[in-house]
């Protein structure tokens, strides 16, 4: 990523090329898999905002073969979050690149806080996050 790119803190997860791939209510989120090519391969990932989400999430297709969902805020700067290439990790998109484990742990840079992380359950094709 350039150093504008970090400066403004862009980050490349964009939001699913579906729209209708996920729903949330009663405090889960359903994404139907089928529906969301950007887990075609491992470390990729979607980033879900809005529809009534009271916060960003940020899904990771882990290298480990996992679906895994954190908040998509860094706890340093309040900054998106990216996966990273060829790690089980997240990195924030600004300058400092603290970087996360797919628990939350903080594994470097400025942030001193870990990531609020969100149980993931799989069942008929869905991943289900659950937000409570």
């Amino acid at each position: 990523m350039g150093l504008l790119s970090r400066i403004f803190g862009i980050c490349k997860t964009k939001p699913p090329g579906d729209p209708g791939c996920w729903t949330c209510s009663h405090g889960k989120l359903e994404i139907d898999l089928a529906r969301v090519p950007e887990f075609s391969e491992s470390g990729k990932a979607i980033r879900l905002e809005g529809k009534g989400l009271s916060e960003r999430i940020l899904v990771v297709y882990g290298n480990d073969g996992q679906i895994h969902a954190v908040e998509n805020r860094c706890t340093h700067m309040g900054r998106r979050l990216d996966p990273l290439a060829g790690d089980e990790a997240v990195q924030c998109c600004s300058v400092s690149k603290s970087t996360f484990s797919y628990a939350g742990t903080v594994i470097s840079g400025a942030a001193k806080t870990p990531l609020k992380t969100f149980n993931v359950e799989m069942k008929d094709g869905k991943a289900i996050i659950l937000l409570n």
